[in-house]
């Protein structure tokens, strides 16, 4: 299986990790998170691992390892937005020197985001640059700029996606200066703690003392809107009166300051906290705290100030000292600089990656347009505000194959050089439709056809230049036909296309006979069919996501964008992303089996595209996305238990008609909750079958091959032997199934370790408490037979031997008649027997992740 495949099934939503500089993916523990290389996300660059003296120093895997820039003015990470522009989102960019092939040299460089400069780089020590950031595109850049002081590089890059509505960036940009956990323990909190995954770094101001809670403290998370972690929020310092902390800033500086305040004391009847809050010595607010209540201060913007000061101090009718649990500092940052129109930018990309046009000094880097000084070898903007695209001159560029429909998109385009290539094919349509085409040379190049009329008309008319000399096979007149071209057409043409149709007959009706043979209804009551997917060109492609404007996913084979077919059906189109070795072998077997494997219960493919070096399957549109988004979202509209229910059974059935329904039997391989689409209906289909392996024959008993799949989601027995059968898919189904019961996923990160599910929860099936084990955001609501049921349904599909496992058949016959007890009267939730006895041997729960230490 390809890493990138793994690490993307598994990262959160939103995020993106990048170690720089390694060699390949891997999961820290400690984190809970997934850590690409950056293969992907930058086109330039040598990696590097720090010097052997520092490789330990800072006890951080991102710290063994740089990626340096040692050609080039500007050099660039692209980071694609799942969820688009007009997000908010944490970018932090980490850089350790560690004395890299013993240079004792420091380099000085900066560091821009998109068209503007973040910060500069100076220190040789590990540290990060955080800025919180509204794209205004759907994607990020963050360039390393090479100032002549040495050689650029950085060490980690990440991106997290926050809600909406904190964190106000009305312009520009907030670089963090501050954020500290008062009282806190020594270590630094961040994810899974966090779930923006902002690092906390612990501060005991001089005067003060700690308080802590140590009973289980409950926040009404409606007080605790930027999500400050329980860590954070259970410890505080006691101020001394009055208490300030003061910080310097450049006179032109802006800044905003963040308080956060929890009462972790039970207060007596007669005592109180109440303070007010100052900045600049001026009273601001008020405060009165509240036992288990979350108070957040977020102040004005403060301006022209050189020393900027906030403090705390009791009121009159306080009886206690003020408290503080956490402050944040940012500084707002201008960002002048415009972007180069989006459709321009999208347009030049597809034009680098259509023609894989080599990184050079002179490279495309970043925006095509802005800065001035860095704008894209060959090209011109306009001087307005929009920059927009004018020319662009790719004379004797090496360019091959098709002229790119790329092209079409830029829209403002005076004049195109692409003359002197080995460009073949036809001319295009669509430059006889570019409004401000004036120029278009394509000299001396392998093209052939016949030239648009429109195109031939716009050149005697005199509104185009166009030069086409030196296409030896290319017909620039309407008299083509007296030529010879009829003849051809009749003489050769007409019996090769005679010819190839007859074998196309022949082999699709083998193809016929041999689905008719193997073919049998499916658990929907349909007959597996012939394929009649469409086939699209690659220009259709771009032209149902609206040339690749809006992302809805991404994993190892490329990403998946948001498409809208002509009769206006949406659907989902998986691209092969040009970086991914594993891609196509994932995309032919995919692609096979779905051309002859239909049922309801899986994701229906419409059609694929696969052109020379393009790729992509085109999918029925899910709009609810994913199970593994409901279960561990907190979203205002919870999945109830009878439909959690009932997309256990619609998976089942998906997975028992792999398994039963076809021939010869196929394993999926990687059944987890991403898997699981969910449509408008909350109605369940398994996705992603680039890993599935079907049996040779209806009597093997396993396929050998190399482990794959998803920790936390892998058969114990496949993972040790590598002998696979359909009782993995069976032990990942009890883990989904697992997750649908108790909103828990499959791999938990807690504060000392890491825990599978199965740890987890099989202590607290053996309690007999059902309610223990139910998702509590569920608020009881739920039959206790059903839920019992599910649990022990889900138990029988996770023993460690697979011969001990049902098959499932029998799993979809349990989950239908559990369904069943869940309807039948759920209005009696609290019926039934709410306390089992389970004994369960502790040697039989075998996993493939064992606990980390934190």
């Amino acid at each position: 299986m390809h890493l990138n495949k793994f690490v993307q099934g598994q990262q959160i939503p939103g995020f993106i990790s990048i170690d720089c500089g390694a060699q390949n993916d891997y999961l820290d523990s400690y984190l809970n998170l997934y850590y690409e290389t950056d293969a992907k996300y930058v086109d330039t660059g040598e990696n590097r691992q720090v010097s052997t003296d520092n490789i330990y120093v800072n006890n951080d895997e991102r710290s063994k390892n740089l990626r340096i820039f040692p050609n080039g003015t500007r050099n660039c990470y692209t980071l694609g937005l799942d969820q688009g522009k007009g997000n908010k989102y944490l970018i932090r960019a980490s850089f350790f020197y560690g004395n890299y092939g013993s240079r004792n040299v420091t380099p000085v460089f900066d560091v821009h985001i998109d068209t503007n400069v973040l910060f500069t780089v100076h220190r040789s020590d590990y540290f990060c640059e955080e800025v919180i950031y509204s794209p205004s595109r759907d994607y990020v850049q963050l360039c390393l700029i090479n100032t002549r002081n040495g050689v650029p590089f950085i060490s980690a890059l990440e991106l997290r996606l926050l809600d909406r509505d904190i964190y106000p960036v009305d312009l520009g940009a907030l670089v963090m200066s501050d954020r500290y956990a008062l009282g806190m323990q020594s270590w630094p909190i961040r994810h899974p703690d966090d779930a923006f995954d902002r690092i906390w770094y612990h501060y005991f101001p001089v005067g003060t003392k700690n308080i802590s809670n140590n009973t289980i403290l409950e926040i009404d998370p409606t007080s605790n809107p930027y999500k400050v972690p329980m860590w954070v929020l259970e410890t505080a310092q006691v101020l001394s009166d009055p208490s300030f902390w003061v910080f310097s800033s450049n006179i032109t500086d802006s800044w905003y300051i963040y308080l956060y305040f929890t009462e972790i004391q039970a207060l007596q009847t007669n005592q109180s906290r109440e303070f007010s809050v100052y900045v600049d010595n001026e009273v601001v607010a008020t405060e009165s705290l509240q036992f288990s209540t979350m108070t957040t201060f977020q102040s004005q913007m403060i301006t022209g100030q050189t020393n900027v000061s906030f403090g705390l101090s009791p009121t009159a009718q306080s009886t206690l000292l003020p408290t503080l649990n956490a402050f944040e500092i940012y500084q707002v940052l201008d960002l002048p600089n415009p972007m180069t129109a989006q459709g321009d930018f999208d347009a030049m990309v597809n034009v680098r990656m259509a023609y894989r046009l080599v990184q050079t000094e002179d490279s495309w880097q970043g925006d095509p347009c802005i800065p001035a000084i860095y704008t894209w070898s060959g090209l011109n903007c306009s001087n307005d505000n929009n920059h927009r695209i004018i020319s662009l001159n790719l004379s004797s560029s090496g360019l091959t194959g098709l002229i790119a429909p790329a092209f079409a998109n830029l829209t403002m385009m005076e004049s195109l050089d692409l003359s002197n290539n080995q460009l073949t094919g036809p001319v295009p349509d669509y430059f006889a439709q570019m409004p401000s085409l004036k120029i278009l040379n394509l000299s001396v190049n392998n093209l052939n056809g016949t030239v648009p009329r429109d195109l031939m008309k716009k050149k005697q008319d005199g509104t185009l230049l166009l030069g086409l000399d030196g296409n030896q096979n290319l017909c620039n007149s309407t008299s083509c036909s007296s030529k010879g071209w009829s003849r051809t057409k009749r003489g050769i043409i007409v019996p090769v296309i005679a010819s190839t149709l007859s074998v196309v007959v022949v082999i699709l009706l083998a193809v016929i006979a041999i689905i008719w043979r193997n073919g049998r209804k499916g658990n929907d009551g349909s007959m597996t069919r012939i394929s009649r997917n469409r086939v699209f060109s690659y220009s259709e492609i771009e032209c149902i996501t609206d040339n690749f404007k809006n992302i809805i996913g991404e994993g190892g084979f490329g990403k998946v964008y948001l498409g809208k077919l002509e009769e206006g059906t949406k659907v989902a189109v998986k691209v092969l992303s040009h970086s991914s070795s594993q891609g196509p072998k994932e995309f032919e077997t995919e692609a096979k089996l779905l051309m002859v494997v239909h049922h309801r219960n899986l994701v229906n493919l419409i059609g694929y595209c696969d052109e020379p070096g393009n790729m992509a399957l085109v999918y029925e549109y899910m709009s609810q996305g994913n199970l593994q988004f409901h279960l561990s979202k907190n979203l205002s509209q919870v999945i109830s238990w009878s439909q959690r229910l009932q997309i256990a059974v619609d998976a089942a059935h998906g997975l028992e008609y792999l398994h039963s329904g076809c021939r010869p039997p196929i394993i999926h391989r990687d059944f987890k909750t991403t898997n699981i689409l969910l449509d408008e209906n909350l109605q369940a289909k398994i996705a992603d079958f680039g890993l599935s392996r079907a049996f040779t024959t209806d009597f093997d008993s396993h396929v050998s091959t190399t482990p794959a799949g998803t920790p936390g989601y892998l058969d114990p027995e496949f993972h040790s032997s590598g002998n696979l059968n359909q009782k993995s898919d069976v032990y990942s189904f009890g883990i989904v199934l697992f997750e649908l019961i108790t909103g828990l996923p499959a791999v938990i990160k807690g504060k000392e370790n890491v825990t599978h599910i199965l740890h987890r929860v099989t202590p607290l099936i053996r309690r007999g408490n059902i309610e223990s084990v139910m998702d509590p955001k569920l608020n009881g609501e739920y039959n206790i037979a059903s839920a019992w049921k599910a649990v022990e349904i889900a138990m029988s599909c996770v023993p460690a031997i697979a011969v001990q496992r049902p098959d499932m058949s029998h799993v979809l016959l349990e989950l239908k008649e559990c369904m069943t007890l869940e309807l039948v009267s759920p209005q009696n939730r609290q019926n039934g027997i709410s306390k089992r006895s389970y004994s369960f041997e502790t040697s039989s729960l075998d996993f493939e992740m064992s606990p980390t230490a934190r």
